[in-house]
Parts: C-alpha cells; sequence; structure tokens
C-alpha cells in the first residue's frame, strides 16, 4: 500500500514537474515553482529526487516514457504500412498536448550542455526513427511504397517534422497544425512513392 501511494506521489510530481518545465523552461525552473505547482514541500521534492538537476531529467524521462508508451500502443495496433505510418505522424506531430513539444524543444536546447537531458533525448529520438523506419521497411518489402533510400527517407521526414513542430510551437501564428500535418504527408508521400493523398 505504501509503494502504490509513493509511486502515485512522485507521478504527481514529476507531472507537475513537466508541465512548469514546459512554462518556464530548464533553465528558469525553480524546485519552489515546481513544489508550489504540485501542492508540496521542496522538502518533500528533495527527499523523492536529491538534487534539482536530478528532477528534471527524471521528469523529461517521465515525459519520454509517456510519449513512448503512447507509440508503443500505436505499434501494437497493427494495419498497413501506409496506415500505420499515418498514424505514426500523427502521433509524432504536435497535437493535442502543446507543453510536449515545448517540453522537448527546451530539452534538446539544454542537452547541449546536460549529458542526462542529452542521452534521454538521444535514445527517444532513436527509439521514434527505429519506428518510422520498421514501417518505411515493411512498406518497401510489401510492395506498399517505393522508396530506394529509407535511411535517408526517414531522417528527411523526422527532421521536417521536428523543424515545423518548432515553428508551430514557437511561432503559433505563422504555421497552423493543420498546415503542418498537409507539409508533414505531402512530404512523405513523395519519399514514399504514394500518390498525392494517399496519406490523407
Amino acid at each position: 500500500m505504501a509503494r502504490g501511494f509513493g509511486r502515485l506521489r512522485r507521478d504527481d510530481l514529476l507531472r507537475a514537474a513537466c508541465g512548469v518545465i514546459a512554462a518556464r523552461g530548464f533553465g528558469h525552473t525553480r524546485t519552489a515553482d515546481i513544489a508550489r505547482a504540485a501542492g508540496v514541500s521542496q522538502a518533500l521534492l528533495f527527499y523523492h529526487f536529491e538534487t534539482r538537476e536530478k528532477m528534471l531529467a527524471q521528469a523529461l524521462a517521465y515525459a519520454a516514457e509517456r510519449d513512448l508508451a503512447a507509440l508503443e500502443r500505436m505499434e501494437a495496433s497493427g494495419g498497413s504500412p501506409p496506415e500505420r505510418l499515418r498514424a505514426l505522424l500523427a502521433l509524432y506531430s504536435p497535437g493535442g498536448r502543446p507543453t510536449s513539444w515545448t517540453l522537448w524543444i527546451d530539452a534538446r536546447a539544454e542537452s547541449v550542455r546536460d549529458a542526462d537531458l542529452e542521452a534521454i533525448c538521444r535514445e527517444t529520438g532513436l527509439r521514434w526513427r527505429r519506428a518510422l523506419r520498421s514501417v518505411v521497411d515493411e512498406g518497401v518489402g510489401t510492395g506498399a511504397f517505393d522508396c530506394a533510400d529509407p535511411d535517408g527517407a526517414v531522417w528527411r521526414i523526422i527532421a521536417l517534422v521536428d523543424g515545423l513542430a518548432a515553428q508551430v510551437t514557437a511561432h503559433r501564428r505563422l504555421l497552423t497544425r493543420a498546415r503542418l500535418a498537409e507539409l508533414v504527408r505531402a512530404s512523405a508521400e513523395l519519399e514514399l512513392g504514394l500518390p498525392r493523398g494517399a496519406l490523407c
């Protein structure tokens, strides 16, 4: 019983930390901000996480676990390669949780100076690329896709989503999420030899 309560409390703290980091950024987030958002004392935060740096890294790892759990559910749902590609692109692109991309953009910037954040960002990015590569390879193998350079296609698609997601997140009036989705689908269709509108 105590272990279950402790796990719940830890998840609550990490969820609160993610919200604060998304709003304030890694560099401006104080333990006092997270404690206030979670409705706990700073002493409780340090009991669970020891240092501010460990808490921030574990908050990012928690966000990664949530995102990757959604990816695993999508992978387990099955479907044809084009259907899975459509679902994966929708899941990876900015969607209903605006705080998610804000958190990841800031984490990538901070990872230049923080080895723990860099490791989490790198491993999470690799997992998404492996998932996309698996879909592309299956589609090429079954003839659903026509792509001479799957590795390059995966890198270009991921880079496009990342770049457009940064624009949508930082400059909300410059590019809509609907337009981002159109651009990503059109690019993926070109990369994989699909007819225009196949991923709509």
